[in-house]
């Protein structure tokens, strides 16, 4: 599938209709989201007939797009029910070819015992999980790693830039290794009350994750 085509497809996937501050709640942007899948399957050929989890799917774009894009099977987690039924309703835009490879599941990421039973069931995790600047504090990394725990091979993800190193030592920790693809401009637009502007550029890293012994 042309980026172009893709991008067009991701463009009928609504965005959460009342984002929660209490879940970080942004939604990756149609141009961002369909560039990030384009290039983890034809650079690496990550999403094709593969088996893959999307952590804190929201509104579903990655879900949908991975599908999209020829996933064998998509995952999709999140702990917010709104964010479900919101995805299940954006579902109605694709053809059953595309859903039905789909699953979704309301459930806590940071839920180490429900998620063991899953541990390596996946070839490729995907995320953009919520940031935890200003709370939750850490949960960017909790997310990471489970993602690490569910995948065989590869993990994508977003992180502010201004975290590099941070990211970079503890994926060296983990044993694992960390590859900035890109340095992104996240538009975040003004959607809580608590913000002063109405868009603020965030600057993001695009990551790309593989474990050592999955070459």
């Amino acid at each position: 599938m042309k980026l172009k085509t893709l991008e067009a497809m991701m463009g009928s996937i609504d965005e959460f209709v009342s984002p929660k501050v209490c879940y970080e709640q942004y939604s990756t942007s149609v141009h961002i989201s369909s560039r990030m899948l384009f290039t983890i399957d034809h650079t690496f050929g990550d999403l094709r007939d593969k088996c893959v989890a999307d952590l804190g799917s929201g509104s579903g774009r990655l879900t949908i797009g991975s599908a999209l894009m020829g996933a064998h099977y998509v995952l999709a987690i999140d702990c917010d029910w709104d964010a479900v039924r919101q995805m299940a309703d954006n579902f109605e835009d694709f053809e059953d070819d595309i859903t039905s490879r789909i699953d979704s599941i309301c459930a806590d990421v940071t839920d180490q015992e429900f998620w063991t039973p899953f541990h390596k069931r996946f070839d490729t995790c995907l995320l953009n999980p919520p940031f935890g600047t200003k709370r939750n504090k850490g949960i960017d990394m909790i997310f990471l790693k489970r993602a690490l725990d569910l995948s065989t091979n590869s993990v994508y993800s977003l992180h502010k830039t201004s975290t590099r190193e941070h990211i970079l030592r503890k994926a060296d920790e983990w044993s694992v290794e960390a590859e900035v693809l890109a340095r992104l401009s996240f538009d975040l637009p003004k959607v809580y009350k608590f913000h002063k502007h109405s868009s603020v550029d965030i600057e993001v890293d695009f990551y790309r994750f593989q474990h050592k012994t999955s070459k």
